[in-house]
């Protein structure tokens, strides 16, 4: 089954660079193309495609704009949001994410035509391939005889403590899907958590200091873009820079946020796994992890180091994630403590980041 898909950008050059892209993954078939906001909506409720490629800067009427009009009037196209690597750019692309877009790609600037187009076709391979891959196990689950069991079931209990003596750090890893997550989530979270909660989101720069700023803007509690030697305090939500890598430095009661130029891992910098495993050495069994939605299997490691320094770790559910790849890595590997669902991830931090005590099965 093809993925029909809608080019939407006011560049001539881009609109064909991004069509030819589409045009060599196969299994896309591009119905259409629109030079602004106007044209794309008219042409969306026309061809209703499963994709649409939707340039954030546009003139008359923006891709955030386009986005919102998608949503007020239900149609359930999905949006990857073309960004240029700009303040202005990561503003709007990371509010697009927060309010629904699916992901995002950066418009390429290497220096040759050669090189962005090799770039900009790997970006759109990485998409397509996810949205296919959900597109045929929803038509799956459709034409199946019985109904699918897409819920993971819960671990059984362990030999595991109930509680913990006290949880000194809650540290989440997060990817795609992750803005529109994490802007529910926090905004969730009351005034009276007294625990720091560190997250890695897997984005490049400028957009970790705009999503920090959105997410701040929104919640009761005080959310940053971390910086090196930042203390580690209650109430607040520190937020690994795009870029680079944040681990946990400092000794109990003075924990600082440690931001640093190491190495990518796996790819990823910032890193899940590098964090997590950082935490795992300084708060030992007084740490909860969280791996939400996200594609991958960045955090895996992070929380097999969890576990083993005796540190509880959550997954977020399948049906609740926009992308189930992070955390069916820890549930399959039998890490989860608990399988919980967007909403009841923000009613434990509520509870357990305020007493500081946490349950583990």
């Amino acid at each position: 089954m093809k993925l029909r898909a809608i080019v939407v950008d006011d560049s001539i050059i881009f609109r064909k660079v991004v069509r030819d892209c589409l045009g060599q993954l196969g299994g896309v078939d591009v119905v259409d193309v629109a030079k602004d906001g106007v044209s794309a909506l008219e042409k969306i409720a026309k061809h209703r495609p499963d994709i649409v490629t939707l340039d954030v800067e546009m003139p008359v009427l923006d891709g955030l704009e386009v986005l919102k009009a998608l949503q007020r009037d239900k149609i359930g196209t999905k949006v990857i949001m073309v960004s240029s690597h700009t303040e202005r750019g990561a503003a709007t692309t990371t509010r697009a994410l927060s309010i629904g877009a699916f992901d995002f790609i950066l418009k390429p600037n290497l220096g040759s035509m050669e090189k962005n187009q090799r770039e900009l076709k790997q970006q759109l391979e990485q998409r397509i391939s996810l949205l296919r891959r959900r597109s045929e196990r929803a038509a799956a689950k459709t034409t199946a005889s019985k109904p699918a069991i897409t819920a993971a079931k819960k671990p059984a209990p362990t030999s595991m403590p109930k509680t913990i003596g006290r949880l000194d750090a809650i540290c989440i890893g997060i990817s795609t899907g992750g803005p529109k997550a994490l802007n529910t989530l926090v905004s969730s979270l009351p005034e009276t958590i007294d625990t720091p909660i560190l997250v890695v989101q897997h984005m490049p720069p400028l957009f970790t200091s705009t999503l920090a700023r959105g997410l701040n803007d929104s919640s009761k509690l005080r959310v940053v873009e971390a910086e090196n030697g930042m203390p580690l305090k209650g109430g607040m939500v520190y937020i690994a820079p795009g870029g680079k890598q944040m681990r946990v430095g400092g000794y109990s009661g003075a924990w600082t946020a440690e931001v640093t130029d190491d190495q990518p891992v796996k790819a990823c910098k910032p890193s899940v796994d590098y964090l997590f495993e950082y935490a795992a050495q300084q708060f030992r069994s007084n740490m909860l992890g969280i791996i939400m939605t996200g594609m991958g299997d960045d955090g895996l490691v992070g929380c097999q180091r969890v576990a083993a320094k005796g540190g509880a770790v959550w997954a977020q559910d399948e049906r609740s994630s926009t992308v189930y790849g992070m955390p069916r890595q820890i549930v399959q590997a039998g890490l989860a403590n608990e399988i919980r669902s967007l909403k009841e991830i923000g009613e434990g931090i509520a509870e357990f980041g305020s007493q500081r005590r946490l349950s583990k099965v």
